[in-house]
């Protein structure tokens, strides 16, 4: 009983209080998992099966029936004034449309289609280039998480994706929306892993962020930037679990994919 009371004072210490959900208990073998992401993400590939990627070690640990992703390299939560819906630009870099909204636009006309199946849980791995190209998201912090909340949820979906341009107001739009289609579906968010690039309180201040939304959604939010393996202060020195300072190695991306499943499970 001891190990077992550790173990969960643990989990609560590494994630946000949502974390604790009994959707998790739930046989992984009959769940659809969903991805959403930047690079870190889309380096798995979308049928999560690339080694440099953390979806191909969660996939394999974490057993769901399928395993999808939409993620694109570039991509960030938050728009801009120039954002439009998107589902087949493709461009691995940073681009107006290159953005979550367009993910979670793509994944819905799949599951329209019939290629996707009806997701169990949806787990969103994204803000590293929110926080690294922030003077080209020129409103990312225009508005603050409590006054993107105070809207009423349908004032909120009135609005066009261009209209929301900070990333607190992003994040909420964004889960609402799949909160909407999917009502049975769990949401996790990933704030991003720390990096070189970005630095370290440009992705803090970002995950702070994420955070908070996902605590007013009661939203799942896992702080990879405070769990995950990749330490700006090492990867400076000598890039261990990432490439380049940024992007995750074989041996990152496989210790960042077990821990999320881990933590999932």
């Amino acid at each position: 009983m001891k190990n077992v009371l550790s173990a969960l004072t643990a989990l609560i210490m590494l994630c946000s209080p949502a974390c604790i959900t009994n959707v998790m208990a739930q046989d992984h073998s009959k769940m659809n998992v969903v991805l959403l992401g930047d690079s870190n993400t889309s380096i798995g590939g979308d049928s999560c099966t690339l080694d440099r990627g953390w979806s191909k070690w969660f996939k394999e640990d974490f057993a769901p029936k399928t395993c999808i992703s939409y993620a694109r390299s570039g991509a960030t939560w938050t728009n801009n004034a120039l954002t439009k819906k998107n589902i087949e630009e493709n461009v691995q870099k940073l681009s107006n449309n290159n953005v979550i909204y367009n993910q979670v636009s793509r994944f819905m006309e799949a599951y329209k289609s019939g290629k996707q199946p009806e997701p169990s849980l949806i787990i969103i791995a994204c803000g590293t280039n929110d926080a690294w190209f922030e003077s080209q998201r020129p409103e990312i912090y225009n508005m603050s998480v409590s006054k993107a909340f105070k809207s009423t949820l349908q004032e909120l979906m009135m609005k066009k994706v261009n209209q929301v341009t900070s990333l607190a107001e992003s994040v909420r739009y964004n889960c609402e929306i799949l909160r909407e289609s999917f009502p049975d579906a769990r949401i996790v968010l990933l704030t991003p892993l720390q990096s070189v690039h970005a630095g370290e309180e440009k992705i803090k201040k970002v995950g702070d962020v994420i955070e908070e939304c996902g605590k007013r959604l009661d939203i799942t939010v896992i702080r990879q930037d405070k769990v995950g393996c990749v330490k700006f202060t090492d990867e400076r020195i000598k890039k261990h679990y990432t490439t380049d300072g940024t992007h995750t190695s074989v041996l990152g991306a496989k210790t960042n994919g077990k821990l999320i499943a881990d933590l999932l499970k």
